[in-house]
């Protein structure tokens, strides 16, 4: 696969698997799911993988494409901001077609940044209780 095409999600299973894996995110111009992949599901790319969804309410195929691309570059240049191995779907507003281009990056660099916290959060371990952080008492 091409560098381009390697962070994507493809198919219609890994589409609902985060569907059904987490609530619906709203950003100003995008809405978006996350979650991350189980490591029985993990693919060949060690890192995350973006899927959009343009649906036709968003007008004619020329403005759909127009949106998939620009969003496309936009999740190019914000990619190394995700490590975690997390599926991500954007699902845009109608305003993005008219939305100027470094505030779509904006948008996007800010939703990416929301979800690796949240995957860092996911992922970090559980914080110790109290009485494990307390020394045991002196033995006679």
């Amino acid at each position: 696969m091409t560098p381009s095409t390697t962070h994507r999600l493809r198919k219609h299973a890994d589409y609902q698997l985060v569907y059904k894996a987490s609530r619906k995110q709203f950003g100003k111009q995008l809405a978006y799911f996350h979650a991350l992949r189980p490591t029985d599901r993990r693919s060949d790319t060690p890192g995350p993988r973006i899927g959009l969804t343009v649906p036709k309410a968003l007008g004619k195929a020329v403005d759909r494409n127009r949106i998939k691309r620009r969003l496309r570059e936009a999740v190019r240049a914000a990619l190394p901001l995700l490590t975690s191995p997390v599926d991500v779907v954007l699902h845009p507003r109608r305003s993005v077609i008219d939305l100027d281009f470094a505030q779509l990056q904006r948008e996007v660099t800010t939703i990416f940044r929301s979800v690796q916290a949240a995957c860092d959060r996911a992922t970090a371990k559980p914080a110790r209780n109290a009485a494990s952080i307390l020394p045991a008492p002196p033995q006679p």
